[in-house]
C-alpha cells in the first residue's frame, strides 16, 4: 500500500513528526475491529444509496472494493504503517487505491469518532456471545464433576478453617452458580452494547438524511443513540463490559485458588492433570499447579484493565477527546485474558482426579459434627445458645484427652448435660449431618442431585440459545 496520506492533512503545512505518527497510531492493536468496520461501512454505504448520496453503481463498487479488502485482512495482508494512524484509514485508503476516487465518497457526514464507537460495539457484541457460550463450557464440566462424584465428603471450610461436612459436589455447584450469574451480567449488558451510534458524525449529528433505523436493523441493533454526543464520547457500555469480566476473573481466581489447596500435600485432595501442571527446573519432584496460578494472578490484569478505562474517563469533557483510544487496548486485554483463561479452566477441571478417601478423613477429623451436638440437645428442648456452650466445653475436654466426639460415652456427655442418650452418636454421624440439610440449597445428598438435574437443564437450554 501507498504511504499514507493523512486524511486531515489539507489544514497542515508540515507532516506528522514520526514519533508522534508511532505514538499516536492504533493499528498496531485496532486492526482486530477490521472485520466491524467492513460490515459497519457496508451498511454505510447502504444508507448513503438510499439517501441519495452515492449512486447504485457507486455504492455497488464500494461494497465489492470492502468486501475485497475484508478477504486481504482475513489473509493477514496488512501493512501496520503507524503513519495510517487506525483501521479506519487504514481501510479508506485501501478502497481509494482500488476503486478511485468513488471510495472517497464512503466517508461523507461520518467521523471516525462514531465508527470507532460503532466497530467496539460490534466487536463486544460477538466476544460477548463466545465469552457466555465458554463460561457454560466451564459450568459444564464442574457439573460433571459433580454427578460423578455425588457420594464424595468433604469438610467445607470458614476462615479456611474446617466448619462442616458438605458435599463436594456441593462445592463444585457453588461455582456453577457463580458463572450463571456471570453469564447473566453479561448477557444483560448487550442491551447496552447493542445500540447504533451511526449518524452521531464527530458530535452534532450528520447533515446527510440517513435512516439511522434502517441502518440500526441492518446491522441487527435493536436500537439507536438517542443523543449524538452522548454516541461518540462514552465508553460505558465497554466499562460495564470490563466490569463483567472482572467479577468473572474474580470468581475463576477464587476456584482456582480452591484448586491450587486441593492439589496441595497438606490438602491432598485433588491430583491435577499432568498435561495442565509443570515441573521444577531444580526440584524433579515437583508437580506444580501453574495454570490455576497463572489464572488466579491474571485476575488482577483484568482488574487493572477496567481501573485504566474508568480513570481515561473520569475527567473526560464533552464530547470526543483522543484519550479514548485507551478504550481498545483495555477491552482487547480483558477479552483475550477471561477467553483464555474460560478455554483452559474447563478441560483442567474435568480432568481432575480425587482423593475420596483423603477428604473423607479431613472431614472426620476437627470435629465437624459440633453444630450437630448442639443440635441435638435443641431437639431435647434445650435452647440453641445454651447447647452451644455445653457443646464448646464438650470440645475443649475432647481436645485436652484427645478424642472425638464420637469417641464420648454417653456417661462422659451427661457431664455436661442429662439431655444426652445412647441415640446421641447416630445423630451426629457425616452422613445423619448430611441428610439433615435438606432445605433446598442445601447439602443433603438429594439436594444436591436436584441441584445437579437443574443446572443440567438450565445449561442444555442455555445452548439451545442463540
Amino acid at each position: 500500500m501507498a504511504k499514507a496520506k493523512k486524511v486531515w492533512s489539507g489544514r497542515f503545512g508540515v507532516g506528522t513528526d514520526t514519533q508522534v505518527e508511532a505514538y499516536t497510531a492504533s493499528i498496531p492493536f485496532d486492526w482486530r475491529l477490521y472485520p466491524y468496520d467492513v460490515q459497519g461501512s457496508i451498511a454505510y454505504a447502504r444508507a448513503l444509496m438510499k439517501a441519495g448520496v452515492l449512486t447504485g453503481v457507486e455504492a455497488g463498487r464500494i461494497i465489492r472494493g470492502l468486501e475485497e479488502i475484508k478477504k486481504e485482512l482475513d489473509e493477514r495482508r496488512l501493512d501496520p504503517d503507524p503513519a495510517h494512524e487506525d483501521i479506519h484509514v487504514y481501510i479508506e485508503g485501501r478502497l481509494t487505491e482500488k476503486i478511485g476516487e468513488v471510495g472517497g465518497k464512503l466517508h461523507t457526514g461520518r467521523s471516525r469518532n462514531e465508527q470507532v464507537a460503532l466497530d467496539l460495539r460490534l466487536y463486544l457484541r460477538a466476544e460477548t456471545d463466545e465469552i457466555v457460550r465458554e463460561i457454560r463450557a466451564l459450568q459444564e464440566a464442574l457439573v460433571e464433576q459433580a454427578g460423578a462424584h455425588l457420594d464424595v465428603i468433604i469438610p467445607g471450610y470458614t476462615h479456611l478453617q474446617r466448619a462442616q461436612p458438605i458435599l463436594w459436589a456441593h462445592q463444585l455447584l457453588a461455582y456453577v452458580e457463580m458463572l450463571r450469574r456471570d453469564a447473566a451480567r453479561f448477557r444483560d449488558s448487550l442491551q447496552r452494547v447493542t445500540v447504533m451510534p451511526l449518524g452521531s458524525g464527530a458530535l452534532a449529528g450528520t447533515a446527510y438524511a440517513i435512516d439511522r433505523v434502517a441502518l440500526a436493523e441492518e446491522l441487527g441493533f435493536p436500537e439507536v443513540s438517542r443523543n449524538s454526543i452522548d454516541a461518540v464520547s462514552d465508553r460505558d457500555f465497554a466499562l460495564e463490559f470490563l466490569a463483567a469480566a472482572s467479577i468473572t476473573m474474580m470468581h475463576l481466581s477464587r476456584l482456582c485458588e480452591e484448586v491450587i489447596l486441593w492439589a496441595s500435600a497438606e490438602f491432598a485432595f485433588v491430583d491435577i492433570p499432568e498435561a495442565f501442571a509443570t515441573g521444577s527446573s531444580l526440584m524433579p519432584q515437583k508437580k506444580n499447579p501453574d495454570v490455576a496460578e497463572l489464572a488466579r494472578g491474571k485476575a488482577g490484569r483484568v482488574f487493572g484493565d477496567l481501573i485504566s478505562l474508568l480513570t481515561a474517563m473520569k475527567g473526560l469533557p464533552l464530547s470526543y477527546n483522543r484519550d479514548l483510544q485507551e478504550d481498545k487496548e483495555r477491552v482487547f486485554d480483558a477479552v483475550d485474558t477471561l477467553r483464555g483463561t474460560l478455554q483452559v479452566l474447563a478441560p483442567l477441571v474435568r480432568g481432575l482426579r480425587v482423593n475420596a478417601d483423603r477428604m473423607r478423613q479431613a472431614t472426620e477429623e476437627g470435629f465437624l459434627n459440633a453444630t450437630d451436638a448442639a443440635d441435638y440437645l435443641v431437639s431435647k428442648a434445650l435452647p440453641f445458645r445454651r447447647a452451644h456452650e455445653v457443646v464448646g466445653k464438650i470440645v475443649r475436654y475432647c481436645i485436652e484427652h484427645k478424642k472425638r466426639l464420637e469417641e464420648l460415652s454417653v456417661h462422659e456427655l451427661r457431664r455436661y448435660s442429662r439431655l444426652f442418650d445412647k441415640d446421641f452418636h447416630d445423630f451426629i454421624t457425616i452422613e445423619a449431618s448430611l441428610k439433615r440439610r435438606g432445605v433446598v440449597g442445601g447439602t443433603a445428598p438429594e439436594q444436591v442431585r436436584k441441584a445437579i438435574l437443574a443446572a443440567r437443564a438450565d445449561l442444555k437450554k442455555e445452548a439451545g440459545k442463540k
